[in-house]
């Protein structure tokens, strides 16, 4: 079976989600000791949860992971990234010492990180790979996978990214990873990146997704000046009215990067394993669209983190219809929103887990009927 095959199958795989514990879960919620509706979004959140898992109540989310996939583009040599390319592979090397803003927060919380090299341009030490995605105990490995399809992408500006055999590869590539989240146990998945010039990339994708300009997707990402950002804008529109990309695999090889190319199959492999998935950012929330131009069933297991800063965010949201959980003018990337929005989960989970209906907790809720009856709330 090609790989190509092989990943339509799976997409094929992924189911709806349970209506009757969703509506076991909003009736509950109705009836929990408070007014109805008052916890506002994060009774929907419960009952999202209760629709991926099956349970209406008893839901346990507290063993999570987030998958960083690394990989460089070729597109930095056109000056359209502050930093140099080194910072990948720094950064790929820090995940796994906790030493970055994401793996400082899964340090404190004891979030997993599965950290995996689908393209890091620079060499990475032996000793620090691994070519697994599980230790013997089931675990996920503290030290960096080894999926390098390549050292970084072709340079976008002047030819196609990568082959579309090397998009599909990397597709598969995020579903072996939500694949190890599911059996590691993991009941919370996110999805994070680190590439130099991937704000590029996914600009370029937005573009060629939605028609809209470079102008109304690019941003500066880690901090371009005025000059760096026209360049960049230059770039996205150049490469994208370049093409004629007829469907969402060959945008994906023409302008984009195998770190996307992953998180797309990352988040279409979570909902396959029924496994609540976390957007991150801007480029995060790409490839999400990615994902749902591929299966739109996948958006029913996404949840929002945080409204990122890149001026194209809202465009790509805007294709999920999905709400940000909370606006910090985050800009970093690399799944950082994810435990935050993990912690706005198990507070959802807990409320519905913890929380007494009207009768249990002996409240004469009849004031309530009125209200609940005419829908007032």
């Amino acid at each position: 079976m090609s790989n190509e095959k092989r990943l339509f199958e799976l997409i094929g795989q992924i189911g709806d989600l349970d209506t009757a514990a969703m509506q076991a879960a909003k009736e509950r919620q109705d009836y929990l000791a408070k007014p109805p509706g008052s916890l506002g979004r994060l009774e929907d959140i419960s009952i999202k949860i209760a629709g991926i898992t099956g349970k209406a109540v008893g839901n346990d989310v507290t063993k999570q992971c987030i998958a960083i996939f690394s990989a460089d583009n070729g597109v930095v040599e056109e000056g359209v990234a502050s930093a140099p390319q080194s910072v990948t592979l720094s950064q790929t090397i820090n995940f796994t010492r906790r030493y970055t803003g994401v793996s400082s927060m899964a340090k404190y919380w004891g979030i997993d990180l599965l950290v995996t090299d689908v393209g890091v341009a620079m060499e990475i030490p032996e000793q620090l790979y691994t070519d697994k995605m599980l230790t013997e105990e089931g675990e996920i490995p503290v030290k960096i996978v080894n999926r390098r399809i390549a050292n970084g992408t072709r340079n976008l500006a002047k030819g196609a990214a990568m082959t579309r055999a090397e998009a599909v590869q990397a597709m598969l590539i995020g579903f072996d990873a939500a694949e190890a989240a599911k059996k590691s146990g993991a009941q919370l998945f996110g999805v994070g990146e680190m590439g130099i010039g991937n704000t590029t990339t996914s600009s370029a994708l937005l573009s060629a997704l939605t028609g809209l300009s470079g102008e109304q997707v690019v941003g500066r990402g880690g901090g371009l000046n005025d000059e760096g950002l026209a360049k960049k804008i230059k770039i996205v529109d150049d490469a994208v009215n370049s093409w004629c990309m007829a469907d969402p695999i060959e945008k994906l090889c023409k302008v984009g990067g195998y770190d996307i190319c992953a998180m797309v199959g990352a988040f279409l492999g979570a909902a396959v394993h029924r496994l609540p998935v976390v957007i991150d950012g801007f480029i995060s929330v790409v490839a999400a669209c990615y994902a749902k131009e591929l299966n739109p069933k996948v958006v029913d297991y996404m949840f929002a983190s945080h409204k990122s800063y890149e001026i194209g965010y809202q465009a790509a949201m805007d294709r999920l219809h999905l709400q940000p959980m909370f606006d910090l003018g985050m800009r970093l990337g690399e799944g950082s929103g994810c435990p935050i929005a993990f912690k706005m989960i198990e507070t959802a989970i807990a409320s519905m887990n913890l929380m007494k209906t009207l009768e249990e907790a002996s409240v004469d809720g009849d004031y309530l009927e009125d209200i609940r009856r005419d829908n007032l709330f």
